[in-house]
């Protein structure tokens, strides 16, 4: 398999693209186990993409989010749940960069290109029962977390937790494998079944001063705000790469195994009146889908260059494009996950195939933020011109 060289140009794509076959190999075999995707994570690791947004003077790529993004995509035609973890790692990542000091964004940039490091969370904002108490220049963590997206086999931990004082929440970087925390593995969901997104059990944890971030979210900058903008715009990717794969694995079967209806006067599946005029709709929606999500990678990409010169109104704008795609790919890709089946027929519902992984991983991932409260503040947005107001769904 390919790797990267920071010594000259690579096409990242085409690593990825390499990882994408690899990856298509198993994903039936996968999805019906469950659990780690140990294997994958490490060619993940050993193909140099977990460097792709980290500056060249801190040792990684120096790439864009456009290139994350479009490998997200890619990995979620096949693997959705490679494709979500890929995605949160940069969202971790960059949370030093956000949130903390301009040391502890050298420094978590610099190990995570050298190692290389994978980063997992336990950083879920609605679970309010991670506690963490002050004593000394340490601070000391105890409770559970819940969703903890790629923590199983992850080298370092973006940690959320209600301080016991309730002065708002305190954010830290912890590695894994620190004494204290237990990673449960109990994710046996019927989606996103490789995402390891089960809980964490922290016993007395240790937090280093060094390690607390200073600035979490919606109290910082408009540039810190941003951060719950990335969770979107990645989750809107990966609802495109599965609606994506979806389409593209009927469209195979069709041509390759499906019947016309006896009464459809033809004698090719690809000739059915009603499986065409079925794919041709299906086709516009989701063209409509790339459209808006490919408009709205753009609109991030510009607002993360801003950096800390980043306005409101900007951040309000790109919010708004984001949640655009994103309500368009839910229900996109709810529609083609489901309706595949009427141009593949009974026989495609066998077990051996599990085309059904789409829907489950689609419907599983779009529960976590019901779409319905998008189009509400979408809706203040076109009627009253009003943004919503920062927060960790939005």
């Amino acid at each position: 398999m390919t790797t990267i060289s920071h010594q000259a140009p690579i096409d990242y794509l085409a690593v990825a693209d390499e990882l994408v076959d690899t990856f298509s190999l198993t994903a039936v075999e996968r999805d019906i186990k469950g659990g780690t995707a140990k294997a994958e994570r490490d060619l993940i690791r050993r193909s140099g993409l977990l460097a792709l947004l980290v500056p060249k003077s801190f040792g990684g790529c120096g790439d864009t989010w456009l290139t994350v993004l479009e490998i997200v995509r890619r990995f979620a035609r096949v693997d959705s749940s490679i494709a979500h973890l890929f995605g949160y790692h940069f969202l971790n990542l960059v949370t030093p960069h956000m949130y903390g000091t301009e040391e502890q964004k050298r420094r978590y940039y610099m190990e995570t290109a050298n190692k290389p490091l994978f980063w997992g969370n336990a950083f879920n904002p609605l679970d309010q029962r991670l506690v963490a108490v002050r004593e000394g220049d340490r601070y000391y963590l105890s409770g559970t977390k819940r969703f903890c997206s790629g923590a199983t086999d992850s080298d370092l931990l973006l940690v959320s937790a209600k301080h016991e004082e309730g002065n708002g929440p305190l954010i830290a970087v912890i590695p894994t494998r620190r004494e204290g925390v237990n990673v449960l593995n109990d994710w046996d969901n019927m989606g996103q079944r490789q995402t390891d997104s089960g809980g964490i059990e922290f016993s007395r944890v240790p937090v280093e001063l060094g390690e607390v971030l200073d600035t979490p979210g919606p109290v910082g900058t408009e540039f810190s705000k941003l951060r719950s903008s990335i969770s979107q715009i990645i989750l809107t990717h990966v609802y495109l790469g599965i609606a994506e794969g979806a389409f593209e694995q009927a469209k195979l079967y069709t041509a390759s195994s499906a019947r016309a209806w006896p009464a459809s006067g033809v004698s090719s599946a690809a000739q059915d009146p009603y499986f065409l005029r079925h794919y041709g709709d299906m086709w516009v929606r989701l063209e409509a889908a790339r459209v808006l999500v490919e408009r709205a990678a753009r609109d991030f990409q510009s607002a993360w260059e801003k950096e800390w010169g980043l306005t409101e109104r900007e951040r309000g704008e790109c919010m708004m494009s984001i949640a655009t795609a994103k309500v368009m790919t839910t229900q996109v890709g709810l529609d083609i996950t489901s309706r595949m089946f009427e141009v593949m027929g009974s026989r495609a519902t066998s077990s051996e195939y599990r085309y059904d992984r789409f829907w489950r991983n689609l419907r599983t991932h779009t529960l976590h933020d019901p779409v319905e409260y998008k189009l509400k503040e979408l809706g203040n947005w076109a009627l009253n011109g009003q943004f919503p107001q920062s927060s960790s769904f939005f």
